[in-house]
């Protein structure tokens, strides 16, 4: 009887021993539920941010750990061994990209991380508007900040070489838009974009021309629409405009147009267009040499390039501006002639 008794107690504490295990691993296994599930809802839950945006730049060769520290110190309000751990357990934390992020508010951990590993930069943009000359746009290229200028060192002629286009005039051939592009990039991609775009624009404009046209190619139709980008802002007046220098055209009258001769002057242009200017013969003056100049004078829109196109069905032969942006068209020297005494010397 006494064996038994010891047997049996010995037997109890193995049990006792045995449950205890078992509570603890429950315990245990409960905690490390938890924990998941904390984690989690963590991974999807929005990061608290110090402002509306928030940005970093992840240097090439940084380790996911500077990473995470980094993302902290911008401006992500939260424990940077927590987004460390979050890349590490990811399995994607040697897939994080170099490059400038920008996260908004709303964006979860899981999401950030998308967003370094897919290398989704945050995109900077520069607005290279209609109507003015390539010269002016170069201006604005070199002042972006975020862009490298290697177009600076270049000419024209060496500009359209590095664009693949030797030999084709640069002036007119970039299409007026906003471009977006990453932090770094080469101003010869955002050049690049805008001459294929105006490629696609213009054949697209040629295709679709009104029939008997005095235009011999596409290429002058890009001529025109550069002179009439220049001679209106009002998209109701282009067509009528063009229908005009399409009557001109066709009948071999000089376009008898200031932004040529404008164009011609170039960088000596002091904004006061003189008599002797209108009678100094050059390639860009239209006032001494009948037909299109050789080459755009601008970067054409493309409501300009449709309406070189695609003209209005018009008899007037001359137009004035009339002050408010508009033009008033006139079929006879006289009637012009009295429209310019109004509208130009103010009188009655």
């Amino acid at each position: 009887m006494g064996r038994r008794s010891k047997g049996s107690r010995a037997a109890g504490r193995v049990r006792a021993v045995l449950v205890t295990l078992v509570a603890l691993l429950a315990l245990a296994a409960a905690a490390a539920a938890a924990l998941a599930w904390v984690a989690w809802r963590w991974v999807d839950a929005p990061l608290p941010l110090a402002a509306p945006t928030v940005a970093y730049t992840v240097a090439a060769g940084s380790t996911p750990r500077a990473v995470a520290a980094g993302w902290s110190k911008s401006g992500v309000d939260v424990d940077p061994r927590w987004l460390y751990a979050w890349f590490r357990l990811s399995g994607d934390a040697s897939r994080i990209r170099a490059g400038h992020y920008e996260i908004a508010q709303g964006t979860t951990p899981r999401r950030l991380l998308e967003v370094m590993v897919q290398g989704l930069e945050a995109l900077e943009r520069v607005r290279l508007p209609e109507g003015q000359t390539l010269r002016e746009w170069r201006a604005v290229l070199a002042a972006s900040p975020h862009l490298v200028p290697d177009s600076a060192a270049l000419d024209e002629r060496a500009l359209m070489a590095a664009l693949d286009a030797p030999g084709l005039a640069a002036e007119g051939r970039f299409f007026p838009d906003t471009y977006a592009f990453p932090r770094g990039t080469s101003d010869l991609v955002v050049l690049r974009q805008a001459f294929d775009a105006m490629q696609r624009e213009l054949q697209a404009a040629w295709d679709a021309r009104a029939e008997g046209l005095p235009l011999a190619s596409a290429d002058e139709a890009l001529i025109l629409a550069s002179i009439v980008e220049k001679e209106t802002g009002r998209d109701e007046d282009r067509a009528r405009i063009a229908g005009v220098f399409v009557n001109r055209l066709r009948i071999g009258m000089r376009l008898q147009t200031d932004p040529t001769v404008i164009y011609g002057l170039g960088e000596s242009f002091d904004g006061n267009l003189r008599k002797r200017d209108l009678l100094a013969d050059g390639p860009y003056n239209t006032y001494t040499r009948a037909g299109l100049p050789p080459t755009p004078i601008a970067m054409p829109s493309l409501a300009s390039l449709r309406a070189a196109v695609r003209p209005a069905r018009t008899r007037a032969m001359y137009f004035v501006a009339r002050g408010d942006g508009h033009s008033v068209f006139s079929e006879t020297l006289g009637e012009h002639n009295r429209a310019v005494d109004r509208y130009q010397r103010g009188l009655p």
